[in-house]
């Protein structure tokens, strides 16, 4: 593809962005707005374009070269996140929250206490732990000991929110903190799951996990006109890197 018609396409996708700030008519009342997010369809065609563009025209190296020249790294995949809990962090994969855990964990009120059950026949301390993380699609281990490592610590009931574990010293119990002062656990033979008073003290206290976020992540605040300037920004700093390698070619 020649300069010309490299330029000629460039300024084709500029028109396309230019409409994107173009003032629009209100329907409803006649006035005339400015146009600050435009059409996602739009943007999504003008970025494609020039990325077709950008990589017919350049070397080789593609467009890897031309985000090089222009001072920008090529994108990466993002990390994937985990859904099996670990020590020392946060399980977010599955995208349950603490008010998720207590939620589950409700549904299983009224089970009778069985050592060793982990199902609506019955089930104990550590198995209601383990079958409500694994309803969120959370994996947990099995026994008290291997869930008190889990998970982030937090430093006191003052600071325990909905879905944290409380495990007492000794390690032979666990509860879930609902909020409010309250626990919910599978007690003891004879008992079934149920919501009480918490009745531990800090003193009492081995540790308290928290396995998945407390709340959700709030969305980061986007200004509504910054899709367009970033794809203003974006296509100059492109444009730049474009002809510069198209030149060295040239001249090579």
């Amino acid at each position: 593809m020649s300069v010309d018609a490299v330029l000629s396409r460039i300024a084709e996708i500029r028109t396309q962005i230019d409409a994107l700030h173009a003032p629009t008519t209100d329907r409803t009342n006649g006035s005339t707005t400015g146009s600050t997010t435009g059409s996602t369809a739009s943007t999504e065609a003008s970025t494609g374009a020039f990325a077709d563009a950008l990589a017919t025209a350049s070397a080789p190296g593609g467009a890897s070269a031309a985000a090089t020249a222009a001072g920008t790294a090529p994108a990466t995949a993002a990390p994937a996140t985990s859904v099996d809990a670990g020590r020392g962090t946060l399980a977010t994969g599955s995208g349950a929250t603490g008010s998720d855990v207590v939620a589950a964990a409700k549904k299983y009120l009224g089970v009778p206490y069985v050592f060793g059950g982990e199902s609506r026949s019955g089930m104990d301390c550590s198995g209601l732990v383990q079958t409500v993380f694994k309803d969120l699609g959370v994996t947990m281990p099995r026994v008290v000991p291997d869930q008190a490592d889990m998970g982030v610590p937090v430093g006191s009931l003052a600071e325990a929110k909905p879905g944290d574990l409380i495990i007492p010293k000794g390690e032979q119990h666990i509860v879930i903190y609902v909020g409010d002062g309250k626990v919910l656990h599978a007690p003891r033979p004879g008992k079934d799951v149920r919501i009480v008073d918490n009745w531990y003290k800090d003193s009492d206290i081995a540790t308290i996990r928290r396995i998945v976020p407390s709340e959700a992540a709030a969305p980061a605040a986007v200004p509504a006109a910054s899709s367009a300037t970033a794809l203003q920004s974006a296509t100059d700093l492109q444009t730049a890197a474009l002809l510069s390698m198209m030149r060295s070619g040239s001249a090579a």
